[in-house]
């Protein structure tokens, strides 16, 4: 709940007041400006990697025009001296309709990569939802959160047994929320990284979900210990012979040893991490995940299932009447289909599909508090915002994200109130017009 301020006024007062002695906010308030500015912060890999998109990224396009099409219309004379930002979420009363989405391989925007982004979480309140592809574990991130809440994502891996270890770590690291991501059961074609030859799980970066679990250590082991013993002196070690190792090469080594438990000396000299990047790279996602497999996930897990990547008002149905306890539209940020149906006009009909049986949220495209306010107004019971604090957090490390959270909670609170409404249970569609 906010006082009668609200946090978009306790923001620009924060702001204000510091730039009477000449202190401007660490990182950018303006979305465009944080990205251009984050750009040049990092280095061409890190960077497309985290911008970029599948194919022509026109999907990535879309999301942001879908937004564009959308007019808030304000209505004056009321009063909107108090408001509430809360909203209810699977039992939990959180301070705005927003969630921190999965952003995974973290440690390439900032070394402190996930922890830092869960200290500014929990320091708003505002849930954090764990990628499956972090650059710490779920363990160390819910020690730092304290009781704010937080959500676990989910690949579906060809290992049955780590699936079932993952989600029984995502419980015992009080998870509120299970969200099975549903669009990328294989990586989609992303030219920015294709270009580059660059995918970070295949440097160790993004797999500390994996190494940091006992089933997938042991699948490591295993797999190492299958390994064929070096070819002896001849023709076969000749055929064998490897390219002279490069720089490059001596640094994915460093890092995929750097990824493995354990003193980096060992590790150097061990088989296991890089056996462990190969484990990850066979394992990662499965293609044949059916509906058939909801019901094997539904009794082993006591948490709410959220399946992200919905699009179509069929499967919305589908899924509620496979149990599912709620929805994520999204695109995956437009990193997988090019050409895929935008996010945001995806969401009306999947809100009219499900009705009241279960909550829908809405990922892709999300930069502002406006465009958070639009989403609720078509129906979206809370948002994930990406890339956005992924910027934050190059350019200031926890501060930044804590600082672009803040930034969106702000505007939020504030065009609720400037469009003449008090809480989030007011808006709806009729708080909107469609102008393109």
């Amino acid at each position: 709940m906010d006082s009668a301020a609200g946090t978009g006024r306790r923001r620009q007062d924060e702001v204000y007041r510091a730039g009477v002695y000449g202190r401007r906010p660490r990182v950018p308030t303006a979305a465009r400006t944080l990205q251009r500015r984050a750009r040049e912060r990092l280095g061409t890999r890190a960077y497309s990697y985290v911008a970029g998109g599948a194919g022509d990224e026109a999907t990535q396009r879309a999301n942001r025009a879908a937004f564009d099409r959308w007019a808030v219309v304000p209505r004056v004379l009321r009063d909107v001296s108090v408001r509430d930002t809360s909203v209810e979420l699977f039992g939990r009363r959180l301070p705005a309709p927003l969630l921190l989405g999965p952003v995974g391989a973290l440690e390439l925007v900032h070394p402190a990569a996930d922890l830092a982004v869960a200290r500014a979480a929990a320091s708003l309140g505002v849930p954090m939802v764990f990628s499956n592809q972090a650059s710490v574990s779920m363990e160390e991130c819910a020690a730092a959160m304290g009781d704010s809440p937080r959500w676990s994502q989910l690949y579906w891996s060809t290992s049955d047994e780590l699936v079932e270890s993952l989600v029984g770590r995502a419980e015992a690291s009080g998870c509120d929320a299970l969200v099975v991501t549903l669009d990328t059961t294989m990586l989609g074609w992303r030219p920015r990284d294709l270009d580059l030859g660059h995918l970070p799980f295949a440097l160790g970066k993004g797999i500390v979900q994996y190494t940091s679990d006992p089933v997938f250590r042991r699948l490591v082991e295993e797999r190492a210990g299958a390994a064929p013993a070096p070819a002896r002196a001849g023709a076969a070690a000749s055929r064998d012979r490897q390219p002279r190792p490069t720089l490059s090469a001596v640094r994915a080594l460093v890092g995929m040893a750097r990824a493995w438990p354990g003193p980096l000396l060992d590790n150097l000299r061990s088989p296991l991490p890089r056996a462990a990047v190969e484990t990850f790279l066979a394992i990662y996602s499965r293609p044949s995940t059916t509906w058939a497999d909801l019901a094997w996930l539904r009794a082993r897990t006591r948490l709410p299932i959220v399946l992200k990547g919905v699009l179509h008002p069929d499967d919305a149905r589908r899924a509620l009447d496979e149990g599912v306890d709620g929805l994520v539209v999204s695109t995956h940020g437009g990193r997988q289909v090019d050409r895929s149906l935008a996010a945001l006009d995806a969401l009306p009909d999947v809100v009219a599909a499900v009705g009241d049986r279960a909550p829908v949220l809405l990922n892709s495209g999300v930069r502002s508090g406006a465009d958070v306010l639009t989403a609720v107004a078509l129906g979206a019971r809370a948002v994930l915002l990406g890339r956005p604090f992924a910027w934050g957090l190059a350019l200031g490390g926890e501060e930044g994200v804590r600082q672009v959270v803040s930034d969106v909670l702000g505007e939020f609170d504030l065009t609720l109130g400037l469009s003449g409404h008090t809480s989030v249970d007011q808006l709806s569609p009729e708080v909107l017009r469609r102008v393109g």
